[in-house]
């Protein structure tokens, strides 16, 4: 993976956390002008009639943090002040271990947002979708909580258990569900053969060595037989570290502009582009992505999509293009500030927008039809044989894999049709390179 400044000159290195962001210590944001010594006047009566008049007596550290929490809270919902506990969560995350419910969340209009569950986790065994809102966390309403607030109630030892009460749209009446806490550990990418010569790698965050991962279940799969068509899944996967993204879009490139960010700070702008060779030697592609697939799981759809490298099936994508930086505090604490916008190739802001698929694929329940077998001339008595010593009975590979598109078919629509999609794509080069030989 290579990174650039505009005028491709400055080669940066970047170290991230859970959400795509950058690292950043103070010291590199620029002072710009003074400060406005009218408001801080008026921001310290305030402070001090609070600390003089309030029903309850307040110290002034909890005071202080309350207002800087409203300061990010009213910027954008990715901007926010990181507490110790906070910032060691989002460190560990990273890791791949950590003891919660597994959820990715936001706020949004003073809810918290479910942004994906993961994968094995005790959310996504509950059944808790994208989408989501936790109205309640036990008997306490989430309005008007800071999401700091809201983790720090849903965080808690592991085995102990917590009623959520969620709101879902289409759902006529909120519902209760209550999780165990438990340990989360994040099998960033695993891959599996749908049928022989179909390939699928899940990719579920975005870790420090994901990138290297997916090469490394690639390399496995194309060592095992000839790879006619490979499946990316990166539904609900809600992002993470900005360069394992680019790494991973640039296995299934030669090259070329992978994203490129833009804001205010000096090195905020800056391109990323793939290393110059396409490690599954163009093997068709299909990217499955829908509403939980956020932030860096959207620049790899995206930029597929731009190169028209890969199809991308599903639903429509989250819609997160924009960039958090870290910026370290001096006590162990840390503020996480949207700092850029993120663009795909070809120009794209996929902010509140997402990226909408080639193919659109509803996730839904489908039962693969099991009616009375038709008669066919092979059940006619004293049929003429088909002259070629074949037998017309199925084979056991063939009555298996029959079996196993059925129950993919009834468990995961979407993966079964990438599966068929990639067959098809298959078929037609085969007709085409007859035709053109």
């Amino acid at each position: 993976m290579r990174c650039f400044s505009p005028a491709h000159k400055k080669l940066v290195t970047t170290v991230a956390a859970l959400s795509l962001v950058f690292p950043l210590t103070l010291h590199a944001v620029e002072e710009k002008g003074q400060l406005p010594l009218e408001e801080l006047r008026t921001f310290a009566d305030i402070y001090n009639q609070i600390r003089i008049g309030y029903v309850e007596e307040i110290d002034d550290s909890t005071l202080l943090e309350y207002a800087i929490q409203g300061m990010l809270m009213g910027l954008d919902p990715h901007s926010v002040y990181l507490t110790k506990d906070a910032f060691q969560d989002l460190q560990d995350n990273t890791s791949g271990e950590f003891t919660g419910l597994g959820l990715e969340v936001g706020m949004e209009d003073g809810y918290v947002e479910i942004i994906s569950p993961i994968d094995g986790s005790p959310a996504a065994a509950a059944g808790l979708q994208s989408g989501d809102v936790i109205l309640k966390l036990g008997k306490i309403p989430v309005k008007g909580m800071s999401l700091n607030e809201a983790v720090d109630l849903m965080r808690g030892p592991k085995g102990s258990d917590i009623e959520l009460t969620i709101g879902r749209s289409g759902e006529g009446q909120p519902f209760e569900v209550t999780l165990t806490r438990d340990t989360i550990k994040v099998a960033s990418v695993r891959e599996r053969w749908l049928e022989p010569g179909y390939g699928y790698i899940r990719v579920a965050q975005f870790q420090s060595a994901t990138g290297a991962d997916v090469g490394k279940s690639l390399d496995k799969l194309m060592a095992q037989e000839e790879l006619k068509g490979l499946v990316l899944d990166l539904r609900n996967n809600p992002g993470g570290i900005l360069r394992a993204s680019v790494d991973v879009a640039g296995l299934f490139m030669d090259g070329g502009n992978v994203v490129y960010t833009e804001g205010r700070l000096a090195n905020s702008d800056m391109y990323y582009e793939a290393d110059e060779k396409d490690a599954s030697n163009g093997t068709p592609l299909v990217v499955l992505i829908n509403s939980g697939s956020a932030s860096a799981s959207e620049i790899v759809a995206g930029a597929l999509q731009d190169h028209r490298r890969a199809i991308v099936m599903g639903t429509r994508s989250f819609g997160k293009g924009s960039v958090q930086t870290i910026l370290p505090l001096s006590d162990s604490r840390a503020v996480k500030l949207t700092t850029a916008r993120y663009f795909t190739p070809n120009g794209r802001s996929i902010q509140a927008e997402g990226i909408e698929p080639d193919i659109l694929v509803e996730r839904a329940k489908v039962t693969a039809y099991k009616g009375q077998r038709r008669v066919t001339e092979a059940d006619l008595s004293g049929h003429l044989d088909n002259g070629n010593g074949k037998s017309t009975d199925d084979s056991d590979k063939n009555k298996k894999n029959k079996e196993a598109a059925g129950e993919l078919l009834s468990s995961d629509n979407q993966l079964y049709e990438a599966l068929t999609l990639l067959k098809g794509i298959n078929v037609l080069g085969m007709r085409y390179s007859k035709t053109d030989g």
